[in-house]
């Protein structure tokens, strides 16, 4: 049966350069119209949960050799979201599966391909009923696999080694510690507020963590927290942070090189004066797309799923509710606003 529905939207105005702002966006009202079309394996999403991520400020500028394309101005952004299938011409999906995976920021999505389709996985009921549906945008979700795969393909920890994680609060650096502690590490992190290493050292289970802001000497605070220097550090926010570690990094250690948030624009100016440690402790320095790693997101999620119903692992969400919140909460991440996963609950489920 055809349906026409009411859908307000979230709109690229025009591209940027900078940290967008909450103006470089914004809301729209549109009908959609579902017309069923079992030839094309059609399916209509209500969208429940947005994912925030850092990820979507390179794609809001026209910057072609980025590694995925740009959003198209006067179009709804696009992202990772939770969803429940409404109506289906699709043989793998039926009206009222959850499913996550792309989706635009709005209220409803219309699949316009069976590829597009093919990309969502369905969230099964063992996983509906033990674990948050917004958790399958974080912890089990790209971020989740994000900081499964940098530390372990990229970094490949031993026990009884020295992590560093920057950004530590966030939605990757949260699971890379616990994770780096599962697997008999010490970890320190770094993070924005007092706060934030709080979360970090009582609940999240980090050996140590600091405020950077507090501190006038980075090299000075990691040779503090690392005396015997730094084995793995996994980088989520490049300049001063990530010259400071490779000046305290030990003989062989590993940088998965993950984000660079702290990078504003394409123009703005980083200088190095730790490189050169690159050379005589034969430090190795890897930047990695989750999506190279696919083969191994079942083992991942296997892993990950298994910690947390074992209460071995915490997950940390910051949700903001509605649609028209979505422009600030993503705003919000380049400022260290949110605590944890940066989520946009659109509609209760």
């Amino acid at each position: 049966m055809a349906m026409s529905i009411e859908n307000k939207q979230v709109l690229l105005k025009g591209y940027v350069d900078t940290i967008p702002k909450e103006s470089d966006m914004e809301l729209n009202t549109t009908h959609l119209n579902y017309l069923p079309n079992p030839n094309k394996h059609i399916l209509l999403l209500k969208n429940l949960y947005l994912s925030c991520d850092p990820y979507m400020r390179g794609r809001m500028r026209d910057f072609h050799d980025s590694y995925l394309p740009p959003f198209l101005p006067a179009q709804p952004l696009e992202g990772f979201g939770v969803s429940q299938v409404v109506k289906s011409d699709h043989p793998d999906f039926k009206a009222g599966d959850y499913v996550s995976g792309m989706t635009g920021w709005e209220q409803y999505t219309l699949t316009s391909s069976p590829q597009q389709a093919q990309q969502l996985r369905k969230i099964d009921d063992d996983h509906q009923n033990q674990i948050p549906l917004s958790y399958h945008l974080g912890l089990l979700g790209m971020p989740g696999f994000t900081a499964y795969v940098g530390l372990f393909e990229v970094c490949c920890p031993k026990k009884g080694e020295f992590v560093f994680v920057s950004a530590a609060s966030g939605a990757v650096g949260q699971l890379v510690g616990q994770l780096a502690k599962l697997h008999g590490c010490y970890v320190v992190g770094s993070v924005g507020s007092s706060h934030k290493v709080d979360l970090l050292k009582n609940k999240l289970g980090f050996d140590d963590a600091f405020n950077y802001k507090d501190e006038p000497n980075l090299v000075a605070a990691l040779k503090r927290y690392f005396p015997e220097g730094i084995d793995i550090y996994f980088d989520n926010v490049g300049k001063e942070m990530l010259d400071a570690a490779l000046g305290n990094m030990r003989v062989f250690g590993r940088v998965a090189a993950c984000g660079m948030v702290s990078l504003n624009s394409l123009s703005d100016p980083q200088t190095m004066h730790n490189l050169f440690n690159v050379i005589p402790k034969r430090i190795k320095i890897q930047g990695f797309l989750q999506s190279d790693y696919l083969d191994s997101f079942p083992r991942f999620f296997e892993h990950v799923s298994t910690y947390y119903k074992q209460g071995k692992i915490v997950y940390i969400e910051d949700m903001s509710e509605g649609l028209e919140s979505a422009p600030s909460a993503l705003v919000g991440l380049f400022s260290g606003k949110n605590i944890g996963k940066q989520v946009v609950r659109v509609i209760h489920p």
